[in-house]
């Protein structure tokens, strides 16, 4: 089996065992993944691609100049920027940020994987229920291979409303929502899941709980331990003052728990200690764009 150092620094192997795992870009950075090329692999299209590394399509396409209708060919090299500031260190345990929809898993003081997530579902006016991942810690409480899915009332209540037929339980297998692998927290009803719709990771599409690639899960589900304990955090600006450079990372407030994000911005920039040092235009472009790519917004 490959060690997690090798793995660190694979971008694929085939497009059944695809594993991502945002490598370093140093040693003692704090900004996993880099700038690189991605190669088209056959069946890929540029929503999957994008779920599989956890960026926007759109910012696939403009950075590769693609047209809107453009057709993705196996061997195709795209460039991609994979660059994230982590959102929160730990020795041990899961961290995921919302905004930006990425799981990260820290094994003695280092990360170990980084990968992206489906979360909760936006919540828009008339609908029952709030679907939104909920904020907060929480620890791992099982783990279970080929699991039974006992469908919530809420969700019971949804299918109903919607004309889909209503299910009870659902058996393992290839149309189980689970997929083969769950991480049950002891948060109700969230749990860290395989999902069999891959292009529904890095959207807000779940009723609350995390979906997961299945190539990602089953790594994942091998390395954490019943136990492990996590924090589900809300952070749509990072900030980060390293090696000379201010850098700034920006994303949707999708729930809407921050209100200014320019204030935001500025609060976390003067908390790097070095926010004479930023030029205020390249933040306000940032704050624009609002793609999640991190940006060095030094004053030169």
């Amino acid at each position: 089996m490959l060690s997690f150092n090798l793995l660190n620094h694979i971008i694929f192997i085939t497009t059944a065992v695809f594993v991502y795992l945002f490598p370093f870009t140093s040693a003692a950075s704090q900004i996993v993944g880099k700038e690189e090329q991605y190669i088209v692999q056959k069946g890929d299209t540029l929503d999957f691609i994008a779920s599989k590394l956890g960026l926007k399509a759109l910012k696939i396409r403009n950075d590769n100049k693609l047209a809107k209708d453009a057709k993705l060919k196996p061997g195709m090299i795209l460039k991609v920027d994979t660059r994230r500031i982590l959102p929160k260190s730990i020795n041990n345990g899961i961290i995921i940020n919302i905004p930006e929809r990425m799981l990260y898993y820290f094994k003695d003081g280092k990360v170990s994987m980084v990968f992206p997530v489906g979360l909760g579902k936006i919540f828009r006016g008339g609908s029952d229920n709030n679907w939104h991942t909920p904020i907060g810690q929480f620890s791992i409480k099982a783990k279970q291979k080929d699991p039974v899915w006992y469908v919530p009332v809420s969700i019971q209540r949804e299918m109903e409303k919607e004309g889909k037929p209503v299910e009870v339980i659902v058996s393992p297998g290839p149309d189980n929502p689970l997929g083969r692998f769950v991480l049950r927290t002891d948060i109700h009803n969230i749990h860290i899941h395989e999902t069999i719709y891959p292009t529904s990771v890095h959207k807000f599409s779940s009723h609350g709980c995390i979906r997961v690639l299945p190539q990602h899960m089953e790594v994942f589900f091998k390395e954490v331990e019943i136990g492990t304990v996590g924090e589900i955090i809300y952070k749509p600006i990072k900030a980060l003052y390293e090696n000379g450079r201010v850098y700034i990372e920006v994303h949707k407030d999708y729930y809407r728990q921050i209100g200014d994000l320019q204030e935001e911005a500025k609060r976390l920039l003067a908390q790097t200690g070095n926010i004479s040092r930023v030029d205020w235009k390249k933040v306000e472009k940032a704050l624009l764009d609002v793609d999640g790519s991190v940006v060095d917004v030094t004053l030169n």
